[in-house]
């Protein structure tokens, strides 16, 4: 066997220098995280490593084996294969099993990669294994760097960390190696803030504290920390050809994932830039979408107005959203299915005026673009794109979503061709409906601004919680929106308009026009979405979003009081009492309305399959 590597000298904690600074370490208690120190540490990292058992015959390929050979050989599952599968004779007959199982339909490069990574990370090791990893790699980085996924990847530049040939192997895998460990610890830690890793945290809600070991915080406007250490990494990886394939392919996946600490820092920084840009030189509040001149006078008659909305949910409730707005005069519904289902596409589309997108993967294809992780993103991609097409055929395309039901006095067309003609946005506040006992809700409430209620009074009407929440409100109050279409430069959002990239500010909102928000109709709907809103939906935590304060509330509530904690919340907030709607209406803050859906859907679709 191989070089055993030396067992590390037993550290001991040394007495401070007589003039030495004390540091936390020395004024706090010297309590260590791990029990038992660093011994402790040493103790359980190497027992972890025990070298592999082999029957008669087993052991690695020589130093010299054909890697052509094996390049052009595909691995099978050894599941059922004699002398392959169980009874395991040995260590090495159950690693060779379980890497054989997990690398299938790839070259037997692979697998030769897996097994020597295995056993150089023992204490003992065939003499020629280093050598052979190292040609392994000189000879077929490429074609591993394209079949293996990027947790084998980490795991081989970890390996030149520790049997590279020469200092630059050594010190950029091992550079690499702390640099994706200490990101897995701390990218898992994070996800407990209840924040997905492609979420920034806000720029207005830092700690005043010191960091670790005396450390100075890293700068978010002028910091270089990021930069340096990505590039030191690259060019220091430059010298040597074996590694620098690996270690690049590597840097240029972190660089360009939009999960990782680097781009949430991009984040915040710009976020920043803009918040002291605007403070220093404050931006003209006017950024005026042209309305072309043929579309500045419309009569209710001839307006054409639809909806869109990308939608995951069963076809009964995409059915009764759709029948609803259809009874109200949509000329066109432009439906775009987040999860792809075919029955229910082929369904919808039989009506005329229904236009059903599935977003599967020949759809992202086509547009070009990956399928964004955040479906907010996809929401306001689908919605332009619509916006952007539909300019001959619709006059105003309103963006909303499945739970979502437009009220109004007149018909939407009348609303809509009241509105000023310069005005690009027309803008919908919500009704957040009250949650029955039983049924469908019929009272929705209203924000104190909507009402014109001092903002005061809503401790009243919400006695326990509703100084935490903007309006009382549960989910967004800023409401949604239609926009003219035929207007160059404009994309649409979840709740605005953009013209060149900023909010329009020529827009209006129509009197008597709401949108009734089925966002918590009952408790059990309230409580079985609740970690998904937490994680990413309306709940997360927001800078621009004032009235998503209740992040941190209903994160207090979950984690100290639990559901009887929430329950209070609930029925204080959003359960349709006698004492609520009281309290709602005699500040007419308090909307009536009796859907019938069934009827709706009968009478535009007939019978559901």
């Amino acid at each position: 066997m191989g070089h055993r590597l030396q067992k590390l000298p037993v550290l001991r904690t040394l007495p401070l220098a007589p003039n030495a600074r004390p540091t936390h370490d020395t004024i706090m208690s010297r309590s260590p995280t791990y029990k038992g120190g660093i011994n402790a540490l040493l103790a359980q990292y190497e027992g972890r490593r025990d070298s592999f058992s082999y029957a008669s015959g087993e052991g690695l390929p020589l130093l010299d084996c054909d890697l052509m050979a094996l390049a052009g050989k595909s691995i099978t599952d050894p599941t059922g294969i004699s002398g392959e599968d169980r009874p395991f004779l040995s260590s090495f007959h159950r690693k060779r099993f379980q890497l054989r199982h997990e690398l299938q339909g790839l070259s037997e490069l692979a697998y030769l990669n897996g097994m020597l990574i295995a056993h150089l990370r023992k204490r003992d090791w065939p003499d020629h294994a280093p050598a052979l990893f190292v040609r392994l790699w000189a000879e077929h980085g490429p074609q591993l760097i394209a079949e293996l996924d990027q947790r084998w990847l980490v795991s081989a530049v970890t390996t030149f960390g520790d049997h590279g040939t020469g200092t630059t192997q050594r010190a950029t895998g091992l550079a690499l190696t702390a640099l994706f460990g200490t990101m897995k610890l701390y990218e898992s830690e994070r996800l407990y803030s209840g924040l997905t890793p492609d979420r920034a945290y806000t720029i207005d809600s830092k700690a005043q504290s010191k960091l670790p070991l005396e450390m100075d915080s890293y700068s978010i406007t002028n910091g270089g920390l990021d930069v340096n250490l990505i590039a030191r990494l690259w060019q220091e990886a430059e010298s040597d050809p074996v590694i620098a394939s690996l270690a690049h392919h590597l840097l240029d996946l972190l660089i360009h994932d939009d999960r990782t600490l680097f781009r949430r820092l991009q984040t915040m920084r710009q976020r920043k830039l803009r918040q002291l840009d605007t403070k220093a030189k404050p931006r003209s509040k006017s950024n005026i979408a042209p309305v072309p001149v043929d579309r500045l006078h419309q009569n209710a008659d001839s307006l054409r107005w639809g909806l869109v909305s990308t939608i995951k949910a069963p076809l009964p409730q995409i059915a009764r959203f759709a029948a609803h707005h259809l009874e109200l005069g949509a000329e066109a519904l432009h439906i775009y299915l987040d999860a792809p289902d075919a029955p229910t596409a082929t369904f919808l589309s039989q009506h005329p005026k229904i236009h059903v997108t599935q977003c599967d993967d020949a759809y992202w294809k086509v547009s070009g673009k990956p399928r964004m992780e955040a479906h907010q993103l996809r929401q306001a991609y689908n919605a332009t794109q619509t916006l952007r097409t539909q300019a001959d055929s619709l006059d105003w395309l309103g963006h909303i979503d499945v739970d979502e039901f437009i009220l109004t006095s007149q018909p939407v067309a009348h609303k809509l061709a009241a509105v000023g003609p310069a005005i690009a946005m027309a803008r919908i506040p919500p009704a957040e409906c009250l949650a029955p006992e039983t049924g469908e809700p019929e009272h929705f409430k209203l924000t104190h601004k909507q009402a014109a209620v001092k903002k005061s009074e809503l401790q009243d009407v919400y006695p326990t919680f509703g100084m935490h929440l903007y309006g009382g409100f549960l989910s967004h109050s800023s409401g949604k929106v239609f926009a003219r279409t035929g207007i160059p430069d404009t994309r649409l959002g979840i709740h605005t308009l953009k013209y060149l990239g900023e909010d329009a500010t020529n827009r209006e909102k129509p009197d008597g026009l709401f949108l009734a928000h089925f966002h918590a109709s009952s408790w059990q709907h309230f409580y079985d979405h609740l970690e998904f809103r937490q994680t990413k939906g309306s709940y997360r935590p927001r800078s621009d979003r004032p009235e998503l304060g209740q992040a941190e509330l209903l994160r207090f509530l979950s984690e100290e009081e639990g559901d009887e904690g929430l329950r209070a919340f609930f029925d204080e907030v959003c359960a349709d009492t006698p004492e609520l709607r009281r309290r709602l209406a005699d500040r007419k803050m308090l909307l009536h309305h009796r859907f019938d859906f069934d009827a709706s859907v009968t009478r535009v679709f007939g019978r559901l399959p």
